[in-house]
């Protein structure tokens, strides 16, 4: 069994009532949590979970964005940071 990282930036939203959205902007997916830790675990499985799908059903996605690029975006609640996944293949 072959293993590949991938490793995207993610966008955390911390909201006014300590809950954290996160969004993987080149990728068009998002989740949260009840706090920054919660979304960062639920972002890391939905990263791992979304290139699992890719790969099975061999679908095209986008590269990653460079974070240095996403940064200068962020609003005073908004974090970038990277997120990696591994993924098993088959192949």
């Amino acid at each position: 069994m072959k293993k590949y990282q991938f490793l995207y930036p993610a966008i955390f939203i911390k909201d006014e009532d300590g809950s954290c959205q996160v969004i993987f902007p080149d990728l068009n997916i998002y989740t949260d949590g009840q706090n920054m830790s919660d979304a960062y675990f639920y972002a890391k499985g939905l990263l791992k979970a979304y290139f699992s799908y890719a790969m099975k059903y061999e679908t095209e996605y986008n590269k990653p964005s460079k974070i240095e690029n996403i940064i200068p975006k962020c609003k005073a609640n908004e974090t970038a940071m990277y997120i990696d996944a591994i993924v098993e293949s088959d192949e």
